[in-house]
């Protein structure tokens, strides 16, 4: 009876993950440390081993490194709570393996998720067709861009897209198998989440959620080569109607993106003047006055505040990081810790990836395109170890892990 409702418990926190991040940051820290509480509460009575221990030490390595990194940072005390809480991240994993273990109805969580997702597409919808979302949030200050339930944020499409791909393939093991009008219903739904991430205006977003719909389509076994074939051609119609229906879009994705790319007069100022580009050569400029260890996580701000007073260099642009995921760990974690970073999320990311084709596990292959996607070159970012990102991250690392009796870490 006792662990009926501790699954009871772990089935509700996980449910409203999705409801927490939009909430606010708060909230989203409280609901993932209440999960990690919950795991550190219960796990004993269990009585279950992690099987996949190899797994756990290279968890453990990542957290140590973190931690040593806070002490060789230019100020140990901007990152050194950032790296300490990144332990939350690893019990997140493990805890979200457990429940998949343990639960005989793990997966009704993602029918919750599948309405919170769905009811932020109805309002980013709004917003974009009336100016003004459903509480009455517009675009004040970013100019045309969405913002949804985020208020003053323009992030609700990297939101959407971190929980995109795992409705997909959720909705992909439900109803793909069933009739001709459930399965059109199911690709109206994947071009309608795409879309949305579209209208936001948040570009580079846009850009990966089509990559990650061909990345998703490419392995999924689920599909024939002729359905692939018509949803490409399909979502290149589906884009360039969203695009042209809006005058903002226009602009972002035309004007902004091909004709200062692409004409010769626009190439060399916006080379120039684009304020990506600067932040890109601020950072190289960080790992190339810090190229070992960087200057620490966290800390690009800081070297960039200091270079107003000292003019370190002229090419360190003020800003919170560079905007550029492998930009952003070479000048905040140097060579070398870029390379333990990288290998073990990509150890991580790509060791299952045969299983997941094998297994034709939508669900998995969801998560599994999103984490993809995050690591694409050149495109703009996010702070990958800020709450916001992490959060999304893990929530997808831990799934693809946990969703898969081959791949569960609690299971040989």
């Amino acid at each position: 009876m006792q662990k009926q409702k501790f699954e009871g418990i772990y089935l509700f926190l996980i449910s409203i993950l999705p409801l927490s991040i939009i909430i606010g940051p708060s909230i989203s820290l409280l609901n993932t440390l209440l999960i990690v509480i919950l795991f550190l509460i219960t796990f004993n009575s269990y009585k279950i081993k992690i099987e996949k221990i190899f797994l756990l030490y290279l968890l453990i390595i990542l957290y140590v490194y973190l931690i040593l990194n806070s002490f060789i940072s230019i100020d140990y005390k901007e990152g050194i709570y950032r790296n300490l809480g990144f332990l939350r991240f690893v019990i997140l994993f493990i805890a979200i393996n457990l429940f998949f273990k343990i639960s005989s109805s793990q997966f009704q969580f993602l029918n919750f998720w599948s309405l919170i997702v769905l009811i932020v597409v109805f309002d980013s919808f709004v917003e974009f067709s009336f100016g003004k979302n459903l509480l009455g949030y517009g675009d004040d200050l970013y100019v045309d861009r969405i913002v949804s339930f985020f208020k003053d944020e323009p992030i609700v499409g990297a939101y959407l897209l971190g929980f995109n791909f795992i409705i997909v393939g959720y909705l992909f093991e439900k109803f793909y198998k069933q009739n001709l009008k459930l399965k059109l219903a199911l690709f109206f739904i994947l071009f309608i989440l795409v879309g949305c991430i579209l209208i936001t205006g948040e570009r580079s977003n846009g850009i990966k959620a089509i990559i990650g719909l061909m990345i998703f389509l490419f392995l999924n076994n689920k599909i024939s080569a002729k359905i692939k074939i018509l949803i490409f051609l399909f979502s290149l119609v589906f884009t360039g109607l969203i695009i042209s229906n809006s005058n903002y879009l226009k602009v972002r994705y035309g004007q902004q993106l091909f004709t200062q790319l692409f004409d010769n007069n626009q190439r060399d100022q916006f080379i120039q003047n684009n304020l990506y580009l600067k932040l890109y050569k601020s950072g190289l400029a960080v790992f190339k006055d810090n190229p070992i260890f960087g200057v620490g996580n966290k800390n690009y701000r800081v070297i960039t505040t200091k270079n107003i007073e000292t003019k370190i260099n002229e090419d360190y642009i003020l800003n919170t990081h560079p905007h550029q995921i492998y930009i952003e760990l070479l000048s905040e974690h140097g060579l070398v810790g870029t390379i333990i970073l990288l290998s073990i999320f990509f150890y991580l990311i790509f060791k299952n990836l045969k299983i997941i084709i094998i297994s034709r596990n939508s669900i998995q292959l969801g998560c599994f395109t999103y984490l993809i996607i995050n690591f694409l070159p050149i495109l703009p970012s996010g702070s990958f170890f800020n709450d916001f990102s992490s959060t999304l991250f893990w929530i997808n690392l831990s799934i693809m892990y946990a969703c898969n009796k081959k791949t569960n870490i609690f299971n040989k």
